[in-house]
């Protein structure tokens, strides 16, 4: 069961843990074929991130590491977040000041996050005819995209239930 073609997963009931262990798995691929080592503080971030459809703050992914006996200094999940985001393994959600797990690691991908406002549940979508609007509006300025972070802030299903 992937996410790639299917965003609206994060919002919807499935087997959730099916959809962790797929993407840890292929995580964990994309690392070792990079020649990146996983360590155990590493992997268990990554699950921590995995363990809900939402970014999280790096204090909040501190006090998981920290009861689980990774150490409670900051630098503990900084460290662990970093390597994360450059192994693309995991995204910084700028809006919320935190991160979530890539659901799609190890393929190149523009993603956009589409963020509830109300339970801040994170989707990551597809966001190539995005990316490539943004490219072509930046050409025409005669400059050149290296990185972009697109975010939606709304409403996920359950939450525009709710408010109906």
């Amino acid at each position: 069961m992937k996410n790639e073609s299917q965003p609206s997963l994060a919002f919807a009931s499935h087997d959730h843990d099916h959809c962790a262990r797929d993407t840890l798995a292929r995580a964990e691929d994309v690392a070792a074929r990079a020649g990146a080592r996983m360590t155990p503080v590493r992997r268990r971030t990554l699950e921590i991130l995995l363990q809900e459809h939402r970014a999280m703050g790096a204090y909040e992914v501190l006090e998981k590491l920290a009861a689980e006996g990774f150490g409670s200094q900051p630098p503990v999940a900084y460290r662990a977040l970093e390597f994360l985001v450059d192994q693309g393994l995991a995204h910084r959600v700028r809006r919320l000041n935190a991160f979530a797990a890539c659901m799609h690691p190890g393929q190149a991908h523009a993603p956009v996050f589409l963020i509830c406002r109300a339970c801040d549940a994170v989707a990551e979508a597809a966001g190539e005819p995005v990316r490539a609007a943004l490219d072509a509006a930046a050409a025409e300025a005669g400059f050149t995209v290296e990185r972009a972070n697109i975010e939606a802030l709304g409403l996920c299903p359950a939450c525009a239930g709710e408010a109906v």
